[in-house]
């Protein structure tokens, strides 16, 4: 993981950070080869080409922009997706790991 990520991840509660990490492990197991990471903008940032993916904590929840959220919407019933159609994730709910591996999978192949 690149240290800025690291460091800005670190400045969180133990169940973001641990929530965060997990989705940071789907992202690693679903980018092509060539992928990078960078904080932007104090948002971890990871790209492949010209598409990116963003894993945006918060205190009470994750958010993830991600070009292909809206595409699977059907598959993500209960969870909030925001106006910026960017999925969200509170603590309290299940990570839909296999709905994120192809929302992962479809971004960074878009």
């Amino acid at each position: 993981m690149n240290e800025d990520i690291h460091n800005y991840i670190s400045s969180f509660d133990r169940e973001t950070m641990q929530r965060f990490y997990e989705l940071y492990d789907l992202i690693e197991q679903c980018a092509p080869k060539g992928f990078y990471e960078k904080l932007w903008a104090k948002i971890p940032s990871f790209y492949y080409k010209d598409q990116f993916i963003r894993l945006i904590p918060f205190k009470d929840h994750i958010n993830i922009e991600a070009k292909a959220v809206l595409l699977f919407k059907d598959h993500l019933v209960g969870y909030n997706i925001t106006p910026k159609g960017m999925l969200q994730i509170y603590h309290g709910e299940p990570i839909p790991h296999e709905v994120i591996k192809k929302i992962f999978v479809e971004s960074f192949n878009a």
